[in-house]
Formats: structure tokens, sequence, C-alpha cells
């Protein structure tokens, strides 16, 4: 069974779950390829794959552009395979914020036409020490406005390792597509 992994990364950790993804896949006996988006000159093919991990940061509420070109690109062979979108976000990190970490894939589903299978809103990491004096500010009183986290303690990862482990499990664990009868709806 061949898993494929597109993500998209600015600040690294995006990538770190990509990985994490990768591992857990081949531990269960995956074939498992990674694919950043950000690379525009290298090919992707999704022939033979049987399940797709689409993992992208969300920044300014979006994800990247280059993420959300591929998605477009090939909504309607992934509409055909078993997806799951990892959405990373800091809105994901705190319960008040679950909704606007929602609200970032339903626009980008918007953009793109494309709708996974299968969502996840997993929370994301600060950064500080690739921050500006202008992201900072807006990292302080934006997106962690009236949080209960202060950006001047430094770097810190919300990530939550197990529930991320549990949401992968459960869609590498389920039926791929080719086993399911053919009443999934196009994307496209």
């Amino acid at each position: 069974m061949n898993v494929l992994i597109v993500f998209a990364t600015v600040e690294g950790q995006t990538q770190k779950i990509a990985e994490f993804a990768q591992s857990l896949a081949e531990k269960v006996g995956y074939d498992v390829t990674l694919f950043d988006a950000a690379d525009k000159t290298a090919p992707l093919s999704l022939e033979g794959m049987d399940k797709i991990i689409l993992a992208a940061p969300v920044h300014e509420r979006r994800h990247p552009e280059t993420f959300e070109v591929v998605l477009g690109a090939h909504r309607a062979e992934l509409a055909e395979r078993d997806t799951l979108l990892l959405s990373v976000s800091l809105s994901a990190a705190f319960e008040d914020g679950m909704d606007e970490a929602q609200e970032y894939i339903t626009e980008m589903e918007m953009r793109t036409r494309f709708k996974s299978d299968l969502n996840a809103l997993v929370a994301g990491a600060v950064r500080t020490g690739s921050y500006d004096y202008f992201a900072t500010q807006v990292l302080r009183h934006v997106v962690l406005r009236d949080r209960d986290y202060d950006p001047g303690a430094g770097e810190h990862e919300f990530t939550d390792w197990d529930a991320l482990a549990n949401v992968l499990a459960t869609f590498l664990e389920a039926e791929t597509a080719s086993t399911q009868p053919p009443s999934k709806a196009s994307s496209g």
C-alpha cells in the first residue's frame, strides 16, 4: 500500500508533522512518498497512491499558495483517493479558535474546489526566533489575542502528538477507496 504526503511548511512545524506522519505510516507497513509543494519544478504523480495526506500551515488566514495550487491542479485525481487534510494553525491550539481554524479550511475549499475526505485541525507552534518586530506584534495582538500564552516566553510547540497519532492511525487503518463501492462524490 502506498501513501503520498503532500506538505507545505513556513517555519518548519508542518514539515515536522509530515515527517511524523511518514514515520507512523511506515511503521504500519505503508510505502511513503513525501512531496514538498514548494518545489515548483518537481513532478507530482498520484499514480499508484492508495491514500494521500495533505498537510499545510495557516498564515494570515490561508494555507500557502503553492499548496493550494497543487490541490486545485490535482483535485480530480485527489477526489478518487482517500485523503486526509492536516490544517496546522495556532487557532487550533485554543478551544475558542476552533471555529476560525475550520474557516481556514472552508476558504481553501472555495479557492481550490477540492474537499478532502477527512480534515484535522492541528495546533502549530510559535517560532519566535524567526519573527521580526512586525510579525511578533501580529502574533501577540491578532493571533494570540486574549489567549493564555505570552509570545515573549519564547518558542512553544502546541501540537498534540498523541491526538495527531490517533487521527493518522484511524485514517491509515480505514479501508482504501479501491475497496469501497464507487459512491464517493467528486469534488471537481
